[in-house]
């Protein structure tokens, strides 16, 4: 197409200065909208800051004709997100596009992870999508528009011994789809994507996973994302992944609302939405005799694959 699909549109990237979020901010870029790279330039965990980081990619954008301008505070701040969104007002005059990538991760098992490590990558993966949500709304309400794109994980399907960033990323859906319904009739879409691709994080997430691959060995098809281990590179770039996050945020996409999405390598797809698998009445109400007389019926033919104890035995990990 001639006309770049984004003309004249402003976006708001968290996490941007590497990996899949500088992906989104390039493509952005590519395709005409003006660039807020935020990245508070840490590690994969979470500690330490460079701003030398957002900066490069922000340098990136203009040298290839764009507009950006870079941001390094924390959206797992309450206040860092507000300066964020105020940065794309105060710099471009509006704001179009919020993609919330931002991402940290901190592995233990349940019973060994501090409440540090837990509140961290909550932090800032669910409460920092809610914080510039939160300060971008009113501004996308009285535009009557606006893009909201959440990253999401396949590791909110489950996975061991990295509970704390699995129940960040589910619930970055459900806040997806709440916010779809609650902002819709405002003209504001709001969506999400699982993404699959080779990054400095889950390169790093590997490194410091070793400890725990007999227990991966043994869950197989279970631990999200190892399966993918012998796999990843060339095919799984970070940049294939910005080009379904990027359409959504285009016109092309403009009945899109409410729904979680996936890229990775060579596939995009869609995730069904939960939906109850089997129902049955019984008049009075269930009780528990009632319920051990039905569990066949109720939960169908099903065994707890997730009870492992035999294969792994009772080995400390």
């Amino acid at each position: 197409m001639e006309k770049k699909r984004l003309e004249g549109k402003v976006a708001i990237v968290t996490g941007a200065g590497r990996g899949m979020g500088r992906g989104h901010a390039l493509l952005l870029a590519r395709e005409g909208a003006k660039v807020v790279v935020n990245d508070l330039g840490g590690e994969p965990v979470g500690r330490g800051a460079d701003v030398k980081v957002a900066a490069k990619v922000a340098d990136e954008i203009r040298a290839l004709g764009g507009e950006a301008v870079a941001n390094t505070d924390s959206v797992a701040v309450m206040d860092g997100a507000r300066r964020l969104i105020d940065t794309a007002v105060e710099a471009f005059g509006r704001l179009d596009i919020l993609i919330n990538n931002a991402g940290i991760f901190r592995v233990d098992e349940i019973d060994h992870m501090s409440e540090e490590d837990w509140d961290q990558v909550v932090a800032v993966h669910l409460k920092g999508c809610f914080a510039t949500i939160k300060y971008a709304t009113p501004i996308f309400k009285r535009q009557r528009s606006g893009v909201i794109v959440n990253i999401g994980s396949d590791s909110g399907l489950g996975h061991p011994t990295n509970s704390n960033y699995a129940a960040a990323k589910e619930g970055i859906i459900g806040l997806t789809r709440s916010l779809a319904r609650e902002l819709g009739r405002f003209g504001i879409r709001c969506n999400a994507v699982r993404p699959r691709a080779q990054t400095g994080m889950a390169a790093a997430f590997n490194e410091r996973s070793v400890k725990w691959l007999p227990l991966m060995e043994a869950l197989g098809k279970f631990a999200i994302g190892f399966e993918m281990a012998d796999r990843w590179g060339a095919e799984y770039k970070p940049e294939r992944v910005s080009a379904l996050v990027v359409w959504l945020c285009t016109e092309a996409a403009s009945n899109i609302n409410g729904r979680t999405l996936y890229a990775g390598g060579e596939e995009v797809g869609l995730f069904s939405e939960p939906e109850l698998k089997r129902t049955m009445t019984r008049p009075g109400g269930w009780d528990l005799d009632s319920l051990d007389a039905s569990r066949v019926r109720l939960a169908g033919d099903l065994t707890n694959d997730f009870l492992l104890k035999d294969s792994i035995g009772d080995k400390e990990l």
